[in-house]
């Protein structure tokens, strides 16, 4: 046991406790937990490596197929799916980024606002809705990008709203991405696609 110190295991609290003082049950349920963690340990290395090591090969790839038709394709970006000859594989990198607003974003919100304003007695309040929903903040007082965004597609010719939808455009930010790959095998009769699955949870089926 890695916690045993000359006779003595350290508890939680940090103490030194004498081996003879640890009931055996708690001697026993050290050790398994232990050695679960260490496995733990060595099957995350291996899906780390998995990992490293299979988007290095689609981007290989990738280059590769590019080159058949003279392209030089630079980085890593993009979601790939790639099928084996049969279509019974299928193998998926995808790009996930996590995007964000600057300040510009409040200077977008007072113009919307300026219109909504000067529109109360005209517009329809499905549009008012449409903006006060899109400006709400979580609890954590994040705003939904997504609904932000879903003003730009309204089709308001108003050059203050014009104006809004560009300083929206200009305060998104790109502040973080997170790489995936999936791995299916199509099952049944039905030709569906069913995961491979790669994590603890739901390795092996259901327990």
């Amino acid at each position: 046991m890695s916690n045993q110190k000359q006779g003595y295991l350290e508890n939680a609290a940090g103490h030194l406790v004498p081996i003879e003082k640890v009931r055996p049950i708690d001697l026993a349920r050290d050790e398994l937990v232990r050695e679960i963690v260490e496995k733990a340990k060595a099957v995350s290395a291996n899906i780390g490596d998995f990992k490293v090591a299979t988007f290095a090969d689609i981007a290989a790839f990738v280059q590769l197929s590019a080159e058949q038709y003279g392209a030089k394709i630079g980085g890593n970006k993009g979601n790939v799916t790639l099928l084996s000859y049969d279509g019974r594989y299928k193998v998926q990198r995808a790009i996930s980024e996590t995007i964000s607003f600057d300040e510009r974003l409040q200077a977008a919100k007072g113009l919307i606002d300026e219109c909504i304003t000067d529109w109360a007695a005209s517009s329809r309040p499905e549009i008012q809705v449409l903006v006060g929903d899109a400006f709400q903040v979580d609890k954590e007082g994040n705003i939904n990008t997504g609904r932000v965004l879903g003003l730009r597609r309204l089709d308001i010719q108003d050059e203050r709203w014009l104006r809004a939808m560009q300083a929206i455009g200009e305060a998104l930010q790109v502040v973080g991405s997170k790489s995936y790959v999936r791995v299916y095998e199509r099952v049944g009769d039905t030709g569906e696609y069913r995961a491979i699955p790669l994590d603890v949870a739901t390795a092996g089926g259901a327990q």
